[in-house]
């Protein structure tokens, strides 16, 4: 669980330094240059995911479990996957109205991904790593709604459409398929 959690720590805090650290963010940006931060936040980026994956895997052969599964739960997190999957298309696909309304898709789709698999999942390292993603989300989405809204295009109907198409393709292609082949674990239990 130290991996783990240092992973955490690292990947998290370096993500979390605009929300809570802005003054200190741009010191740095100052100090290294442009170039210099961000090739200082993807290395710190890289080793916190690498470390996160690291610790992930080794906490699921020393499984702690906290409470039973809930039945049905599994089919609630595939729901809400959904959601996420086609939140996480608007944050990239131009003129859809889900961006233009919500303005952060991307952290309101880190926000249902990290809830769903709560939801699901019962072990400590669970509710480390989905737990943490949703506490950072929240404060980034809280940080980032504060700062005055991003000028975008008017959003179109053709737009929105494409974003739904997508999102429903993502979520099909890891609920059948690519979740159970990276990871081992099928969510809807085939």
């Amino acid at each position: 669980m130290t991996w783990l959690a240092l992973g955490l720590a690292l990947f998290l805090g370096i993500h979390l330094t605009r929300a809570v650290a802005p003054r200190w963010r741009d010191a740095q940006i100052a100090r290294l240059g442009e170039n210099g931060w961000k090739g200082a936040y993807t290395v710190a980026s890289l080793v916190g995911f690498g470390l996160i994956l690291w610790g992930f895997s080794q906490a699921r052969w020393q499984t702690v479990e906290l409470w039973p599964r809930i039945p049905g739960m599994n089919h609630a997190a595939a729901a809400l996957m959904l959601v996420a999957m086609v939140l996480l298309a608007a944050a990239y696909v131009p003129r859809n109205h889900l961006k233009a309304r919500l303005q952060h898709p991307m952290t309101l789709a880190v926000k249902v991904w990290a809830f769903a698999h709560l939801i699901a999942n019962t072990s400590l390292a669970d509710v480390m790593l989905f737990g943490s993603f949703l506490v950072w989300a929240i404060l980034v989405f809280r940080a980032a709604r504060r700062r005055p809204a991003p000028a975008m295009a008017a959003p179109t109907m053709a737009g929105t459409a494409v974003t739904v198409v997508i999102g429903v393709v993502l979520w099909a292609v890891f609920a059948f398929w690519l979740h159970a082949a990276w990871l081992g674990i099928a969510p809807l239990g085939r």
